[in-house]
């Protein structure tokens, strides 16, 4: 039976209750403890001191507290709250889920217990329960505009529009004053209607509504830009036509509105009308430069040269530094390209245009032979247009002109970092930053190519110029705590390059726990959004959460992850976290005590970290926040120590495949781990799917090989549907094709060279992949590959 409080203790209660929600936890537990000691069994307060313990980084003890409240009065619904509270907070949503269930069970009235439920079912994307609990609330408070929002919502995201709309619109119908003009939630439910009416297909019903309720929204370019939509869905071509127009008149620089003013006047094919279209604007607005870029996508032939000579002789003439990245992406069109580079080389030889005979303007001449140097030295720098050498010779002459310019001097960085010569270009970069150490851009560059030359300290040394001197633990700490991914990346690369796999995969798993941190980040929006009416916004929010990891960013750092997993499975490390050695695949003896000693130094390191753990805290009053930063594996010990790489690695590959099936790199990846676990049906379907993505990928055919390899030998230990299913999907190697036909194979791979567009990067990889199969052309590759990067370090 759960105990009764007398009037003064239920008053002492509802101050501890007061105490947790102002954050006064050292009063709340005081308080909470007076209750106890007359009344030790009962179960709200025990809960609530939970609560407080919790919220003070006591998690452990918070939870066995909680169990205690619970077997004193289980029929509390505040105990069962508090449970969900606390499993909540250690992200475990689904008994979170149970708890609150609990609670409701108790308490159907209680309208927080209802809310934190909603709020765990929207996360966990139960649908079907997040529109059972918002409609519970509604029924509850019809008379809050967010409960009828959140319903629709509810609608929305289980896919029923129509109940969405209607749920609205029933809500509209209850208003018996109609909405400010400047009430903002009424704004925004307004367009969100609009939305749905339209993601329904019914355009015509989505364009009287806008003209109607969305006549005076808050949200202008919105209203314009759905209505110039609607209106060319419509067929009603004049009408978007002169929608269009007015959107351009807004805003001269925005490509997609010149693309459907186009399509809208049906003239996509007819170049003269469409040339015509934007010669018309680049008149009516001097300063406009989509106007005159645009054209050079479709003019071909002489109108193409001279639309490109004005173009060029304008921006050079300015020194505008972006004018090659406007133009790169028309060097797919290889005629194009020709001409351009001929057109910056006119430029520079005579001093003229050809489009008007007239000569630049001397006070010009400067900046505009510097910006035409400069020009040329990015068109030789970038890949479809390579010739190193010279891209160097026009950046020394663009520098001589100008050698203060950032610009110039960054472009020259790259030339020598695509020589292969990455700390070259670390200086060249690093003397750039110090030509203006106010720019975060350049700073950010530097640091990333002192990266690329496995200078991590004075990457970090770099960085820290623009971090929180105050930070505890340094700018390292710092650049974790902004989330800084690009510099994580980097770091575990240049670990991994050097053989420190530990650092490596501590760097790789900092990123996929920022992963997690944006997933659960999304929680406090469920009701934030809906408070501050920012429905669309939360939408769009949701459906991005939910395609998360299919983001470059953590594509690029979980192959490199999978990469060091794979390492760590070939070859054992030697000497802890991170070091490593040849290790005889042969020698079974080396390979246990290899193991052993990484394994002793990861229990070592795990005893240490305890042993901090448990020291008292005489820091500082915060010391139980100092205590959650601790980290109980600073150089990555006990990951570099795993004994089982590839299921560690899994933890990367099955987003990787389940959001970036289209990605070459995930495919092959997912191979690489399948078939050293002996997934062989998996092992194949990674395979096929790479195959069909580009079978000529000579990582491919490596795979085959290895994979009819595999299966040789261990077919005796294959399950025979196993073996069934292989044998009717696995046609890849081709009859003629031995794999004992190694050697030519290599030679396969060593004459990738040949190919005009081979890149540095490629050459890389087929020299890894040579090394890894200790190929006797590996020597003979080596040589061919100095002579055409003679500045690359790694040919030497």
């Amino acid at each position: 039976m759960p105990q009764l409080l007398s009037a003064k203790e239920q008053s002492l209660f509802r101050t501890v209750v007061r105490n947790y929600e102002d954050k006064q936890y050292k009063k709340g537990i005081k308080a909470a403890d007076q209750i106890l000691k007359k009344n030790p069994k009962h179960g709200d307060t025990l809960a609530m001191k939970a609560l407080i313990m919790n919220s003070q980084g006591k998690t452990d003890e918070a939870f066995a507290l909680g169990k205690v409240a619970l077997q004193c009065d289980m029929k509390s619904h505040v105990c069962w709250h508090v449970y969900g509270l606390l499993y909540r907070a250690v992200k475990n949503f689904e008994e979170a889920i149970k708890a609150y269930k609990f609670a409701l069970r108790l308490e159907p009235e209680s309208q927080q217990i209802q809310r934190d439920l909603a709020l765990l079912q929207v996360q966990m994307r139960d649908y079907q329960g997040y529109l059972a609990s918002r409609r519970s609330m509604l029924t509850a408070r019809p008379s809050i505009r967010q409960n009828w929002t959140a319903l629709a919502v509810a609608h929305h995201l289980n896919g029923d529009l129509t109940e969405a709309e209607r749920v609205l619109t029933s809500y509209e119908e209850t208003l018996k004053n109609p909405p400010s003009k400047t009430d903002f939630e009424n704004s925004e439910a307004v367009m969100y209607k609009n939305s749905l009416i339209a993601e329904q297909g019914e355009y015509q019903k989505a364009l009287d509504h806008l003209e109607s309720a969305g006549k005076h929204n808050l949200d202008r370019l919105a209203v314009l830009e759905l209505r110039a939509t609607y209106l060319a869905k419509l067929g009603k071509s004049e009408d978007a036509v002169q929608a269009y127009r007015a959107l351009i008149d807004r805003n001269s620089e925005y490509k997609t509105y010149y693309d459907s003013l186009i399509e809208v006047m049906g003239i996509s094919k007819d170049n003269q009308a469409k040339k015509a279209v934007y010669g018309e604007y680049a008149e009516k607005y001097p300063r406009c430069d989509a106007a005159r870029r645009l054209p050079l996508d479709f003019l071909e032939g002489d109108e193409f040269r001279g639309a490109a000579d004005q173009y060029l002789h304008r921006m050079l003439d300015k020194g505008v530094p972006s004018t090659f990245a406007n133009l790169k992406n028309l060097y797919s069109d290889r005629p194009k390209k020709e001409v351009i580079s001929s057109l910056v080389q006119q430029y520079i030889d005579g001093g003229k245009s050809e489009a008007n005979e007239e000569p630049k303007r001397s006070g010009d001449t400067s900046k505009g032979a510097s910006s035409a140097f400069y020009f040329l030295a990015q068109h030789y720098n970038y890949y479809l247009s390579r010739e190193l050498d010279k891209a160097m010779d026009y950046i020394d002459k663009a520098i001589e002109l100008e050698p203060q310019s950032v610009d110039f001097h960054l472009t020259k960085a790259r030339i020598w970092k695509n020589y292969g010569d990455a700390p070259k270009a670390s200086e060249i970069m690093e003397y750039a930053r110090t030509l203006d150490t106010r720019d975060r851009h350049i700073n950010t560059k530097a640091a990333k190519y002192q990266l690329r030359a496995n200078d991590g300290v004075a990457a970090l040394k770099t960085m820290g110029m623009f971090t929180r001197a105050e930070t505890v633990g340094g700018p390292l700490v710092d650049l974790h705590d902004m989330q800084c991914v690009w510099f994580l990346t980097e770091d575990g690369q240049s670990y991994a390059r050097q053989g420190k796999w530990g650092l490596a995969l501590k760097r790789f798993n900092s990123i996929y726990n920022i992963f997690d941190v944006w997933q659960e980040d999304q929680f406090d929006f469920h009701s934030f959004s809906l408070r501050k009416g920012q429905i669309r916004a939360y939408v769009d929010m949701m459906r991005w959460e939910d395609q998360l990891r299919e983001h470059p960013f953590y594509t690029r750092a979980a192959l490199s992850a999978v990469d060091v997993y794979l390492k760590i499975h070939d070859r054992p490390l030697l000497n802890g976290a991170n070091g490593i050695s040849e290790v005889n695949g042969e020698d079974a003896a080396e390979r246990k005590r290899v193991a052993k000693k990484a394994r002793k130094d990861a229990q070592k390191a795990e005893r240490e970290a305890e042993a901090k753990k448990n020291e008292p805290n005489k820091a500082s009053k915060d010391g139980d926040n100092d205590a959650k930063k601790k980290d109980d594996d600073p150089d990555g010990v006990k990951l570099a120590a795993t004994t089982e790489p590839m299921k560690d690695a899994m933890k990367f590959v099955t987003p990787l495949l389940q959001f970036s099936p289209k990605s070459i790199d995930a495919q092959t990846a997912g191979f690489e781990v399948y078939i050293r676990r002996k997934k062989y049906v998996l092992a194949l379907k990674c395979l096929l799917a790479a195959s069909a993505l580009d079978s000529h990928n000579s990582k491919v055919h490596q795979q085959i090989v290895s994979f009819k390899l595999a299966l040789d030998r261990d077919s005796e230990s294959l399950a025979p549907k196993t073996a069934e299913v292989i044998k009717s999907e696995f046609k890849l190697l081709p009859a003629l094709l031995s794999p004992k036909d190694s050697p030519s194979i290599e030679k396969d791979i060593a004459s990738v060279l040949q190919l005009p567009t081979i890149t540095f990067g490629a050459a890389q990889e087929a020299l890894e992949l040579l090394n890894s199969w200790k190929s006797g052309e590996v020597v003979t590759f080596k040589t061919s590959a100095e002579k055409k990067w003679p500045k690359a370090k790694i040919f030497a």
